[in-house]
């Protein structure tokens, strides 16, 4: 009952959220700061794909370990 009451929470409830806190919606707002908007989203994208680039290395070592 608890696995059928988290698949349809997760699925089926919608809330919605703003990601940005209100400094960077205020320095990043109009459109005279598309360069600044840019360089922020390329920092989020670099921000977060370090960390699956970790897990996929140290995967490929735990696999080449096992390999062995």
């Amino acid at each position: 009952m608890k696995i059928l009451f988290s698949i349809f929470f997760f699925l089926f409830i919608e809330i919605s959220s703003y990601a940005q806190c209100a400094m960077c919606r205020a320095a990043l707002g109009g459109d005279a700061n598309n360069a600044q908007a840019e360089a922020v989203n390329d920092g989020i994208v670099y921000l977060m794909a370090i960390p699956y680039l970790l897990v996929a290395g140290i995967g490929y070592a735990v696999y080449r370990m096992r390999k062995k």
